[in-house]
């Protein structure tokens, strides 16, 4: 079935490679493409049930953006390309640790998922599961704990995770808004041990 859209025109040559190319491939300047939920909906109309596909997309350029939107169509390759555009136009920028890990611990929540991520020393990996984990993949974080104690739903786990995601702040932001210097709000630290400061 692949095989006859290849064949099929430009349009079909371009859905096509879409459902079939690796991530690599699929990247358009650095942004890695996640797909993270396809689900069929029907609506009934007057002559019967009229199907079509939803899809719930992740992008994210692995150096700390990431967005995710939602498209729906008749056929697949174009719901995804609706949800992949509607991400692109939605990133957010998160500040990130050393560029491997978040600067502390967040709670996300959104209708009835709850999700909570955690700041993990170096080697720990991505230990998160489902949408959370594709989230913080596309993010760039290497090393973090996420644990979804919510709802399954993926839209509600993804959306709650963006909450928690855009409630990060890096030691500079918090400098900047309270006055003071970068020294200053990280001098509170009871071992005095110097922490990174890179992430805006």
């Amino acid at each position: 079935m692949a095989r006859g859209n290849e064949q099929r025109g430009e349009g079909g040559q371009r859905r096509g490679r879409d459902r079939n190319a690796p991530q690599e491939e699929r990247a358009d300047s650095d942004i890695v493409e996640k797909l993270v939920h396809i689900n069929r909906v029907a609506a009934t109309v007057k002559g019967g049930r009229r199907f079509s596909f939803a899809a719930l997309m992740v992008v994210g350029d692995q150096k700390g953006r990431v967005g995710f939107g939602h498209g729906k169509a008749r056929e697949v390759p174009e719901a995804i390309r609706k949800a992949t555009e509607e991400a692109k136009k939605s990133m957010i920028r998160v500040p990130l640790r050393e560029s491997r890990t978040l600067h502390h611990d967040g709670n996300g929540r959104w209708g009835a998922g709850k999700v909570m991520v955690r700041a993990a020393p170096a080697g720990t990996g991505v230990i998160a599961g489902g949408p959370m984990r594709a989230v913080l993949e596309t993010l760039g974080v290497q090393d973090v704990v996420g644990k979804s104690v919510g709802s399954s739903n993926p839209y509600n786990m993804v959306r709650a995770t963006f909450q928690a995601l855009k409630a990060q702040s890096s030691p500079r932001q918090v400098a900047n808004k309270r006055g003071k210097k970068v020294a200053d709000v990280l001098g509170r630290k009871a071992d005095g041990a110097p922490v990174a400061t890179d992430g805006e």
